[in-house]
């Protein structure tokens, strides 16, 4: 990859697309992960305002404190970046007490952990909408259109998607070359919706370069019958979240009435 062609290709189309909107600047949610580290210093080098908002939810103290140092750093080589600090803690809390109870809590942590991402969202879009700004997605090419790793209307809800093309290990790439700090590049990929350190490969259960492999496999029109041990169960992996998500990555179905009826 042509890293740096790659870099300025971004910044100049993020640039672009604000100018033409005749919009400011942007928001994006800054989580100590390697895809908010990229997308954000991108959006920092368009020399647009850029709000980068900290939006913890029990969140881990190593995920909050990366963030945190990530903010820092864009302050100290861009004068464009604005922080705003919202703990969403006790809004998510006051959310779940308004909940009906559950017999088993264990059948609604996924459904909390979506409604996280989804406050998270509307934070975004509170502050896009004060400082007329566009809200910059973080979601790289394997979870957007791989596996669909995102929540909908969450991380999903945004305005553009300035890294959406570029596989996980490309966006890595970019954060070698933009000087994103050491302890973001090496900290392992999570989502940070459970309030702990569990990691997407947990989740998922493949690595991205695992995932990667999976989807350019998919693409040349191969089946699980083609692989033996791991890479068939990584296949399987893939091609099962693919399917599952699909709904994430399709246009929302319209039912058209037909003009008879009209």
């Amino acid at each position: 990859m042509q890293t740096e062609k790659v870099v300025n290709h971004i910044v100049d189309w993020l640039r672009d697309y604000a100018t033409n909107a005749r919009i400011k600047g942007f928001v994006i949610g800054v989580s100590g992960g390697i895809d908010s580290a990229v997308t954000s210093t991108l959006c920092a080098k368009t020399g647009l305002d850029l709000l980068c908002i900290e939006m913890p939810i029990h969140q881990a103290e190593n995920q909050v404190n990366r963030a945190s140092r990530h903010i820092d750093w864009l302050q100290e080589n861009f004068k464009n970046v604005q922080r705003q600090p919202v703990n969403l803690t006790p809004i998510f809390d006051s959310f779940v007490n308004a909940l009906p109870t559950v017999e088993n809590e264990e059948e609604r942590f996924m459904s909390l952990a979506n409604t996280r991402a989804r406050l998270r969202m509307t934070t975004l879009y509170y502050f896009a909408a004060l400082k007329g700004y566009l809200v910059a997605g973080t979601g790289n090419k394997v979870e957007d259109f791989g596996v669909g790793f995102y929540t909908k209307y969450g991380d999903g809800g945004v305005d553009l998607s300035p890294i959406a093309d570029l596989l996980k290990t490309q966006v890595y790439e970019l954060g070698r070359f933009l000087g994103v700090s050491e302890e973001i590049m090496k900290a392992p990929p999570t989502d940070g919706l459970w309030g702990d350190d569990r990691t997407d490969e947990d989740q998922i259960g493949a690595s991205y370069p695992e995932l990667e492999w999976a989807m350019k496999m998919q693409d040349e029109g191969k089946t699980a019958d083609d692989f033996l041990g791991r890479e068939k169960e990584v296949f399987l992996i893939f091609t099962r979240l693919n399917k599952a998500n699909r709904h994430k990555m399709v246009p929302i179905p319209v039912c058209k009435i037909p003009t008879s009826f009209l």
